[in-house]
């Protein structure tokens, strides 16, 4: 009997370079994943245990794909364990040997590990259960985990950004929706300032939340800027990035300046009852597909709506964040977890998991939003078969809008630092928001500390 208790959450892996060399094969498909070769020689063979790891927080759409997965390798047992991802148990448990099958990851630090030779590439996997990556997966999701022409992982969600708005500041503030235009300073700037209020110099409401931080790549990538080239090589000092970084800067600045953004925007109740949407505290909020399921209980109480992120050139833009599985080098039953992998990233495990879905927003009296699994067909089937009107329109809108801008996503791209790339852009927005720095000093102080890993890791 599988021991069932996660949900397939988003959970990051630190860099590992000492670990590079420890690994060894397993028993059913040996390799040294060191050599950028093809690895393990995968068959569709399911049998024996497995040990998966990194997993919490149970929910209704993980457990029935895990559920669904269980039926379908009846000869597989899997052991799940619970517990958040912690960097030193895993250096401890790959230093000693006890190796884990399948660990899960966000997308953006595959490519981290793939360069170290701490997981294997899938390729040979994939062709064993005849999948065919680019077309299970949306192409630009692959992307996030293919390196040096080799996938990586099997990829699970895609949450794309958009705009979400409340329409109650808007319609008091005389703004409409083509004024939120994250494109367009001069459009976007005159709707926050009609938007934005303040008390005794504080903010008290944003006419546009930009979330600088937890969404800086993606206003880097769609202010024109780059994360990497073309062989994952940071370039966190590409000129358009310095301009991203200012745009940013002016949206802020707009609202009065980033200690004061901060201090009020951590005060928000994201994900309760007098979260900022009821509370009247943003005009307009940078969000990804899953908030507005936290949303759809006051549906009643706030009239939303939702515009695409628009990129420099005006057009609809997204990026595929999201998570994926890897197995180890060293895994002892690497043909297990693949299998395994590709299971639970099928359609059969995405239907169990809209019926799950379905029937918890039924109990719930809610309002079905989608599931956005990284599968254009798994989306397609799931959104025919459960989203249907809401009864409120504009709510409807909001998802309506969130199903249009999945067509645009781009790939953060693989890196063997893309975990330091995230960090270091992080530290470099704040950096300049605060005007501790210029963007430009700050993304080139950035660049530098990713550039010693990439080099340290590349050699």
């Amino acid at each position: 009997m599988n021991k069932r208790h996660s949900t397939l959450v988003a959970l990051g892996l630190p860099v590992l370079i000492a670990l590079a060399a420890c690994g060894g094969g397993g028993e059913n498909g040996e390799t040294d994943g060191t050599d950028g070769g093809d690895g393990a020689s995968f068959s569709a063979e399911a049998t024996g245990a497995i040990d998966a790891w990194a997993f919490d927080n149970a929910d209704d759409v993980g457990t029935a794909r895990l559920e669904y997965a269980e039926s379908a390798l009846g000869e597989l047992e899997v052991q799940l364990d619970p517990t958040a991802f912690d960097a030193q148990k895993f250096t401890t448990r790959m230093a000693g040997g006890d190796v884990p099958d399948v660990v899960q990851m966000d997308r953006r630090y595959v490519g981290t590990y793939a360069a170290q030779g701490l997981v294997q590439p899938l390729d040979q996997c994939f062709a064993a259960h005849e999948v065919d990556p680019d077309e299970r997966w949306y192409p630009f999701v692959v992307d996030d985990v293919r390196w040096q022409d080799q996938v990586w992982a099997t990829p699970q969600f895609y949450q794309p950004p958009a705009v979400l708005l409340n329409r109650d500041v808007m319609n008091a503030a005389g703004v409409s929706d083509e004024q939120v235009d994250t494109s367009d300073l001069e459009v976007l700037l005159p709707a926050v300032e009609a938007m934005y209020a303040e008390s005794g110099g504080n903010p008290t409401t944003l006419g546009f939340d930009p979330q600088p931080t937890g969404q800086a790549p993606l206003w880097v990538l769609g202010m024109g800027g780059t994360l990497t080239d073309e062989e994952g090589a940071p370039t966190l000092d590409d000129p358009a990035n310095v301009a991203a970084l200012e745009h940013v800067k002016e949206i802020i600045d707009a609202q009065g300046g980033y200690a004061k953004y901060k201090s009020f925007a951590d005060s928000f109740d994201f994900f309760g009852e007098n979260n900022q949407f009821v509370a009247d505290q943003v005009g307009s909020q940078v969000n990804a597909q899953w908030y507005p399921n936290v949303l759809s209980p006051y549906v009643d109480e706030v009239e939303l709506g939702a515009v695409p992120f628009k990129d420099a050139d005006g057009e609809n833009f997204s990026v595929a964040g999201g998570t994926a599985f890897v197995i180890p080098v060293g895994a002892q039953n690497p043909d297990g977890a693949c299998a395994w992998m590709v299971e639970v990233t099928s359609l059969e495990a995405w239907q169990a998991a809209g019926e799950a879905r379905a029937a918890t927003v039924e109990e719930n009296q809610g309002v079905f939003t989608g599931i956005f699994t990284g599968s254009p067909e798994a989306d397609q089937v799931i959104r025919d078969a459960h989203v249907v009107p809401s009864g409120n329109e504009a709510f409807d809108q909001v998802i309506q809008t969130y199903y249009e801008v999945v067509e645009y996503g781009q790939s953060f791209g693989a890196s063997p630092v893309g975990q330091e790339i995230t960090s270091e852009l992080v530290n470099a927005m704040t950096a300049a928001l605060l005007g501790d720095k210029t963007a430009e000093q700050a993304l080139a102080d950035a660049q530098a500390t990713v550039m010693r890993a990439y080099e340290n890791v590349t050699g």
